[in-house]
C-alpha cells in the first residue's frame, strides 16, 4: 500500500517536491527540515492507515493542526517525516445537552467552538489568544489562555479523547462520567504531551451554561510595579475575575498601530484588563465597586467598559498583540509561569535583564495565574548580536524562573525551543519517568521525535 492508496484525493496529499511553503517555514523555529510527505486525512480510519503505513515504512510522524504553535512542536527537525495535518477533520459532531458535552473533531478551530456553543446558551471557557488554533492543538499543549484564572485550562474541559496510538491502534480515553477512581488517568497523560504519545481524532468537551452577566474594566497604572501590585490586591480581595490580563504601554502600542484603534486609557505605563462574570448582575456590580474602592488610590485611571463596543475594542487590542508584533518586528515570546506571589518579582527581573543585555524586553500575560509572556525584541540588531544577547538573557531568565519555583512553559509547550531549559529545571528522576512513559507507549519513537526531551 502506498500513500496514494490511503489519501486518494490529490489535493490532500503532497509528496516531498510538492509540499506547500507553509510546512517548510515556522515563525518560532528556523531550522525546518524537509519532509517525506504531507497528508490531510478526513477520517479517523485514514489516520489509522497513515500511521500503519509509517510503521511499515519506518517513517517518523508529526501531527499538525493550524500551525499556530510557538515552541516548534509541529516542526520537522530530522528530515523525512510524514506530517499528518488534521485541520480538515473539522466537524462539530454533536451537542449533548443532557451530559453538557460537545463532540468535535481535532481540526475545529477554537473560535468556531466558542461561537457554536454561545449561540445555544452554553460556554466553553478556555480562551487562548490564538482563536484560530485548533482544539487538537489546544489539547496537545494543554492551552490555557485568558480565562484560566477562574475556569482552568483545556484539560479541565476534556471528558473523552479518541486517540490513534503510535502503531495504529485506536483507543478511547476518559469517559462521560464526571468522577473516576478507576486506574491511571490516561486521558490527562495525553493532554499536553505535544503529539508524542498519540494523535487525537475525536474529542468530547465539557461545556457550561453561559453566564448571564459580565463586565470588563480597564485599569491604568503609573508603573509596571503598581500594576503587578494591583493584580495581587484584586486576587487577595475575593474578586474572582474571569480574566485578568496585564500588558505594558510598550506592548499595546504595537496592537494600536496594527488595528488603528486606541486603548481607552493613554495614562500610565501598564494596564490590567479585567472581566467579571456571574449569573447575578448584582454580584458583578458589587465586585466592580470593590475593585474601584481598593484600587482608586493605586491606579492612575479606572475605566468601566460599559458597552459591548467598548469591551470588544479593548479585548481586540489584547487579542492582537501577537499578530501585531509579527507585522512590525522579529521577536521571541516566552510563556514562563511562576507562583502567583512571585509574579511581580519575575517581571521586575525581566527589566533587570533588559538593562544587563541591552535587549528590549516587554511583558504581557495572564496575571491572575502567574503566566507571563515575556517578549525579547530583536529590533535593529544584526543576527549575530541578537543570538548572543538572546541566549545569554534566556539562560539568566530561566535560572530565575527555577529559583522562584516556576516552570518554563505554562501553555505553549516545550517543543524543541525549550528542551534545554526543561532538562535543567526538572528533577532527573522526573525526566527519566517521562522518558519511560514515552518508550512504553512509543518504543520506536514514531511520534514527534526529538520534542519535549
Amino acid at each position: 500500500m502506498q500513500l496514494q492508496d490511503i489519501i486518494t484525493d490529490k489535493e490532500r496529499l503532497f509528496l516531498e517536491t510538492e509540499v506547500p511553503d507553509v510546512y517548510k517555514t515556522d515563525f518560532s523555529y528556523k531550522q525546518v527540515a524537509t519532509v517525506h510527505a504531507v497528508a490531510l486525512p478526513n477520517t479517523t480510519q485514514e489516520v489509522i492507515d497513515l500511521v500503519k503505513f509509517a510503521n511499515k515504512e519506518n517513517i517518523p510522524i508529526i501531527a499538525r493542526g493550524a500551525g499556530t504553535g510557538v515552541a516548534g512542536s509541529q516542526v520537522p527537525i530530522n528530515g523525512g517525516e510524514l506530517i499528518i495535518d488534521v485541520h480538515q477533520m473539522n466537524r462539530i459532531l454533536a451537542l449533548d445537552e443532557e451530559t453538557m458535552t460537545l463532540t468535535v473533531e481535532p481540526g475545529v478551530q477554537l473560535n468556531e467552538i466558542q461561537a457554536f456553543v454561545e449561540n445555544r446558551g452554553y460556554f466553553y471557557p478556555p480562551d487562548p489568544g490564538s482563536k484560530n488554533s485548533t482544539i487538537g492543538g489546544n489539547i496537545a499543549t494543554n492551552a490555557g489562555g485568558m480565562r484560566a484564572v477562574k475556569y482552568g485550562t483545556t484539560k479541565d474541559y476534556v471528558r473523552e479523547l479518541e486517540v490513534v496510538l503510535p502503531e495504529g491502534e485506536k483507543v478511547t480515553l476518559g469517559s462521560l462520567n464526571i468522577k473516576s477512581s478507576s486506574g491511571y488517568d490516561l486521558k490527562n497523560l495525553f493532554i499536553g504531551s505535544e503529539g508524542t504519545l498519540g494523535i487525537t481524532t475525536k474529542i468530547k468537551l465539557k461545556v457550561l451554561p453561559l453566564p448571564k452577566y459580565k463586565e470588563s474594566v480597564l485599569l491604568a497604572f503609573h508603573t509596571l510595579k503598581d500594576a503587578t501590585n494591583g493584580v495581587l490586591t484584586i486576587l487577595q480581595n475575593g474578586i474572582e475575575p474571569t480574566a485578568l490580563e496585564l500588558f505594558e504601554r510598550g506592548t499595546i502600542e504595537y496592537s494600536e498601530k496594527y488595528t488603528k484603534v486606541l486603548l481607552q486609557s493613554q495614562k500610565g505605563e501598564a494596564y490590567v484588563l479585567m472581566t467579571i462574570d456571574s449569573n447575578e448582575q448584582e454580584t458583578v456590580f458589587r465586585k466592580i465597586n470593590t475593585v474601584n474602592n481598593i484600587l482608586k488610590g493605586q491606579a492612575a485611571e479606572i475605566i468601566p467598559l460599559l458597552t459591548q463596543e467598548e469591551e470588544e475594542k479593548a479585548w481586540l487590542l489584547r487579542d492582537n498583540i501577537l499578530i501585531a508584533l509579527m507585522q512590525f518586528t522579529e521577536y521571541e515570546m516566552l510563556d514562563e509561569v511562576v507562583p502567583i506571589n512571585r509574579f511581580s518579582e519575575m517581571i521586575d527581573y525581566t527589566k533587570e535583564l533588559q538593562a544587563k543585555y541591552d535587549l528590549k524586553v516587554i511583558n504581557f500575560g495572564h496575571a491572575g495565574d502567574g503566566n507571563i509572556h515575556t517578549v525579547l525584541m530583536k529590533e535593529g540588531l544584526d543576527e549575530a548580536t541578537w543570538q548572543v544577547r538572546r541566549q545569554a538573557l534566556l539562560e539568566d531568565l530561566y535560572k530565575k524562573v527555577n529559583e522562584l519555583g516556576g516552570l518554563p512553559s505554562a501553555e505553549h509547550g516545550i517543543g524543541i525551543i525549550k528542551k534545554p531549559y526543561l532538562e535543567k529545571m526538572r528533577n532527573p528522576v522526573e525526566l527519566d519517568l517521562m522518558r519511560k512513559i514515552k518508550n512504553a507507549i512509543d518504543p520506536n519513537t514514531r511520534l514527534n521525535p526529538g520534542k519535549l526531551f
